[in-house]
């Protein structure tokens, strides 16, 4: 068996292990059956859940089996771990759905057939606890002074951390006690803000059934300044199609930073390290087209081939002059409404390239708003029949958003 740890370690995964020799060569000699937690607070999976999910599928493909944990149970109270502020509370109906949407996008990544993997909900386990007992023998094992030390609550301290948050250490860590019992699941792997939670599990194990358990964190998907990536002016980049289409996808990529090209390339791609450290070195119109196979690469994993295709061509007619127009983003308005005359900030909202109204007048008064080339410098500007070219009109803000009107 191949040993994951070197490759992942390689492609630039791993943050911190809580005992390495230990772990290579557990990873090295058998099947290990681990775990990664996936808390259902929307109802779609993120960039930042995606990079994750290429952690499971490259244990997967060396022999190892993923437990996707859903947090149906902790997704209730709320993980403080780089939070300012406290999460929302969620009812259990908005949970339920939430966990049936994670399920439908997990299995695009992880295979599920021949039990390679399983999917567990820790709601099956959580909601049914009795609280004395749950305290006399859990919370028997956990020193109060230091979880106030741990990373994931010191952020909280300021503004007041909740009872209820501070319970969801200990649940995180009954999860593993139970995956480990029940499907001798000898691994915890997570970002590197659940460092903490995870040791609490690897010592509630270790204190409750005197076992050996151990706990891998990754680091998190950040540019080279340090901020969090996959957040846009509209919100976060999701993995559903309908929330962040395969064009708005590959376009995010398509638009990173030269410095974080080669970080993406190892992380979130399957390219060979030679092939991404190759790309990694490209500059000027190179790096281009270094950025536009990542994007390729990563909407290929996320949405398939066909829609990674389509959004390449959509990308190429608009900014290199070739490809197929037929894939650029569109919407459809009907005849009438155009010959009554759309405000441009109505357009822009109804083409989704701006999240509000302020958002839209904003953007055209920064200069950002386009109609077929034609710069637009009032938010006062009705878009009319007069605007069509060849029974079209492109709608273009920034210099990277492009949205096509049809007329029906």
């Amino acid at each position: 068996m191949s040993n994951v740890y070197d490759l992942l370690q390689e492609r630039g995964f791993i943050a911190q292990v809580t005992h390495e020799d230990e772990i290579k060569k557990l990873l090295s000699e058998k099947s290990v059956t681990f775990y990664i937690g996936f808390d259902p607070t929307a109802d779609s999976l993120h960039v930042g859940h995606f990079l994750q999910l290429m952690v499971m599928a490259h244990m997967q493909q060396a022999g190892h089996r993923p437990i996707v944990l859903i947090g149906g149970g902790t997704a209730l109270v709320g993980d403080p771990s780089g939070k300012n502020d406290m999460r929302k509370m969620m009812t259990r109906e908005i949970v339920q759905h939430n966990v049936e949407r994670f399920k439908t996008q997990i299995s695009r990544f992880i295979d599920f057939s021949n039990d390679r993997a399983i999917m567990v909900d820790n709601g099956d386990w959580l909601l049914g606890l009795n609280y004395v007992e749950f305290l006399r023998d859990v919370g028997v094992h956990f020193s109060v002074n230091r979880m106030l030390t741990a990373e994931c609550f010191k952020s909280r301290m300021e503004k007041g951390l909740t009872f209820l948050e501070f319970n969801y250490m200990l649940m995180q860590s009954y999860d593993f006690l139970v995956l480990n019992r029940k499907y001798d699941c000898q691994m915890e792997l997570g970002g590197d803000d659940q460092w903490s939670n995870i040791l609490g599990g690897l010592e509630l194990v270790r204190k409750s059934d005197g076992k050996s358990v151990y706990g891998m964190t990754f680091t998190l998907l950040t540019t080279s300044e340090g901020k969090k990536m996959g957040k846009t002016e509209s919100g976060a980049v999701w993995l559903d199609p309908e929330k962040t289409t395969p064009y708005e996808f590959y376009q995010y990529w398509r638009n990173i930073s030269d410095n974080d090209v080669e970080k993406c390339l190892a992380l979130l791609t399957f390219l060979p390290m030679d092939e991404v450290r190759r790309l990694g070195a490209l500059t000027d119109a190179g790096i281009n087209q270094a950025k536009a196979i990542l994007a390729y690469e990563v909407t290929k994993i996320v949405h398939g081939e066909a829609e990674a295709l389509k959004a390449k061509d959509a990308a190429e007619a608009i900014f290199g002059g070739k490809g197929n127009s037929e894939n650029i983003p569109f919407i459809e308005i009907k005849a009438a409404e155009l010959e009554a005359g759309i405000k441009i900030t109505d357009l822009l909202l109804l083409a989704e390239l701006t999240p509000s109204k302020s958002e839209a007048r904003r953007a055209v008064q920064q200069g950002g708003v386009s109609l077929n080339d034609n710069k637009i410098t009032s938010f006062d500007y009705t878009v009319g029949t007069g605007d069509l070219a060849d029974g079209e009109i492109m709608l273009q803000k920034g210099k990277k958003s492009f949205v096509k009107i049809k007329v029906v």
